[in-house]
């Protein structure tokens, strides 16, 4: 690796460590920057997964603040996302590369669409809530489990704009509260990162320099990204995960 092929991948690293936090989708920079350099793609995936984890902890660590009060169901949404997340990674290494490849950029137009409706839709759940429960964060659900565990999948198989579909997931089924539900999304998406990262060095397959670039350049961004999301109001922020989404899932067609 020359020493321009280093840098790149750190400031790769600081980009994903930033929108990540933000909204989520950093591996849609730094995966096809390590394509570009000729990284082969397993080597890419893995070594990507492992080196955003200290990103995911910056970002964490950040929302401390909004998530005090609700450590509790964050830490067992947090469990299944982890399972999801072992599953996930298991996957990666015994089918082939492209299998989510084809459904991806469509479940991303889908958090698109969530994320744009999520006042209304998460009005009309709130309505339909048993009378006493709170308006503003839900109790955990059936349903949110199972799309925990869903993404937890995605996130450790892959894990391209997890983060996007959780946010979405989240506004609607758990918090209203939009810097509440990010929050929540960095330990979730963090938790699946974790589990599969522990698979993947396990494995053998992870190519060190790329881990340790990424990762310093994502606690670097993770940290910006927790000042630049506070800053931003409910419907920005709103706004920007749908470009996201949708700038992700037309990459994701055309590639």
């Amino acid at each position: 690796m020359t020493l321009l092929e280093g840098a790149i991948i750190l400031v790769a690293g600081i980009a994903a460590g930033i929108i990540n936090v933000v909204a989520g989708a950093g591996t849609l920079i730094t995966f096809p920057t390590l394509l570009a350099l000729g990284i082969p793609p397993i080597t890419a995936n893995v070594s990507n997964t492992v080196g955003l984890v200290p990103g995911s902890i910056a970002g964490v660590y950040g929302y401390r603040r909004e998530l005090k009060s609700e450590w509790r169901p964050v830490a067992w949404m947090a469990v299944f996302s982890a399972v999801g997340g072992v599953a996930g990674g298991l996957l990666l290494l015994v089918l082939p590369e492209d299998a989510f490849s084809q459904v991806v950029p469509f479940l991303l137009v889908i958090a698109a669409l969530l994320s744009a409706v999520q006042p209304r839709v998460a009005r009309y759940v709130r309505r339909k809530a048993p009378e006493g429960v709170s308006t503003d964060t839900r109790p955990i659900t059936f349903g949110l489990v199972l799309g925990i565990l869903g993404t937890g999948v995605y996130g450790g198989y892959f894990g391209a704009a997890q983060g996007v579909v959780l946010l979405a997931l989240l506004g609607i089924l758990w918090s209203t509260d939009m810097h509440r539900a990010n929050g929540a999304k960095n330990v979730l998406a963090g938790m699946a990162n974790l589990v599969s990262s522990i698979i993947f060095i396990s494995s053998g397959t992870v190519d060190w320099m790329i881990a340790v670039l990424i990762g310093v350049g994502s606690a670097c961004g993770g940290w910006l990204g927790v000042r630049i999301g506070r800053r931003l109001s409910a419907p920005v922020l709103r706004a920007i995960l749908v470009i996201v989404a949708l700038t992700a899932a037309v990459v994701l067609f055309v590639t």
